[in-house]
């Protein structure tokens, strides 16, 4: 049987185009760090839902594992902002780091509410997958404009949050992705962020709850409502008593039935709720052109922060500070802070300087090490090799003496194999008897 080749994870076509789209959109890490309970665990989950699809929703941290680790990690992932929940012994604490350089903005989380209290106490309750398949649009309210007397933290801050969500690009925006909304609130009297998080709905204009059901169709068969995805008509006469009648009446009155337009519970009262769709928008019978009333469903988390301080850099590597909420001061002191980060700086960047020439010098002694190894040992070679051939030149000489010697006068060559014979007559006068053996025979 042929193996089944996976494919599921490749993004093909529409799918990898949209990626190299948002190759620009800002990426993050959303951790915990440090002993935390399980109502801060669960919000950190929640926010990663907020910003998918854009952040690492399956991220997992260890124990062992330190922000500085993240910090580390991150820029080569990519990541962009990395925002790290943690406990205090006051309340919560959220910081937003701008990586690789900074800054860092820490907040104080004064109150927050999970998703699944929000879902608990809503009405109607939504259904939670498509609606994350695209980026959330931010919305910034209540900041004041910019002007002179404008508190020079607040542009910062705002900048800091439009960073976190891709931009905008009305060119090429499609209608269909603007599924969710962040709002970010700024309260001046009590000097605190307010983060929302709604879902996008659209309704049919003008018209009653019941004739939505038509429209719309109803809801499906779930465990909590067995019943099918059809309208129960079974107790009706008529079907102007199901799209007429108010709620909790036996039947039409002496004042007659309820109109649309009268209709506390229709989708919207007068023409300025309504607006007319741009393009198809998600749902049933959301085409272009038709007036829809669009209304936001909040779907949580929801945070209120407060402000504690900005500084520039990031943890561990932290610089000057831009602002803080309980600690003030004066200009010649801020002055001073300003001067001494200034001369860390310096010193750093010098120790960095000497490190880097270090080691470029400690490069060169070893590549020149390993070149006068690399000449030595081409010394010894040719030296090895000078020996040998002196050898052979030697052994050749020893040869021609011999030859030589060979072919000298008859004489000489007598003379020598006289002496040899001599001396062949000679051994056997010096040669020991020889023992008998004796043979034992069998008796």
């Amino acid at each position: 049987m042929a193996r089944r080749r996976k494919n599921r994870t490749h993004l093909k076509g529409a799918g990898a185009a949209a990626q190299h789209a948002n190759d620009g959109a800002p990426k993050s890490f959303i951790i915990k760090h440090g002993q935390v309970g399980s109502s801060v665990t669960q919000l950190v989950r929640d926010l990663r839902k907020v910003m998918e699809p854009n952040t690492a929703s399956r991220l997992k941290e260890r124990n062992r594992n330190k922000l500085k680790d993240y910090l580390t990690m991150a820029p080569t992932l990519g990541v962009t902002h990395l925002l790290a929940l943690t406990v205090t012994d006051v309340a919560p604490s959220l910081r937003i780091i701008r990586l690789p350089a900074g800054p860092t903005l820490s907040f104080r989380v004064e109150r927050y509410s999970l998703m699944k209290d929000i879902l608990k106490t809503s009405r109607s309750s939504r259904s939670m997958g498509m609606e994350y398949l695209t980026a959330p649009l931010v919305v910034l309210a209540s900041f004041p404009p910019p002007s002179p007397e404008t508190p020079p933290h607040l542009p910062l801050l705002m900048k800091s949050f439009q960073s976190l969500f891709p931009p905008l690009s009305p060119n090429s925006l499609s209608l269909s992705n603007c599924r969710r909304i962040v709002l970010i609130a700024y309260n001046p009297d009590r000097g605190t962020v307010d983060f929302r998080h709604y879902v996008i709905t659209v309704k049919p204009y003008g018209v009653s709850k019941r004739v939505r059901r038509v429209l719309e169709g109803a809801p499906k068969k779930t465990s909590t409502n067995p019943s099918s995805g059809f309208l129960d008509l079974g107790n009706e006469k008529d079907v102007a008593d199901f799209l007429l009648r108010k709620r909790g009446e036996p039947g039409p009155g002496t004042d007659g039935y309820e109109s649309a337009a009268s209709s506390a519970s229709s989708a919207a009262g007068d023409d300025g709720d309504a607006v007319s769709l741009a393009d198809d928008y998600v749902g049933r019978n959301n085409k272009k052109g038709q007036k829809k009333a669009v209304r936001l469903s909040e779907v949580g988390p929801r945070m209120e922060l407060r402000l504690i301080k900005i500084s520039e850099g990031v943890p561990g590597k932290e610089g000057a500070v831009l602002y803080h909420e309980f600690v003030k001061k004066s200009k010649a002191e801020a002055a001073a802070l300003k001067a001494s980060h200034v001369a860390k700086e310096r010193l750093r960047k010098q120790r960095r300087e000497e490190q880097e020439s270090n080691v470029q010098r400690k490069k060169a002694e070893k590549e020149q090490g390993s070149r006068k190894n690399q000449e030595d040992s081409d010394e010894e070679v040719s030296d090895a090799e000078a020996d040998e051939s002196g050898q052979e030149a030697h052994d050749e000489w020893d040869e021609d003496e011999e030859i030589s010697e060979v072919g000298g006068s008859d004489d000489e060559h007598s003379d020598e194999q006289g002496s040899d014979e001599e001396e062949s007559e000679d051994e056997p006068e010096k040669r020991r008897p020889t023992k008998k053996v004796r043979i034992r025979g069998k008796r």
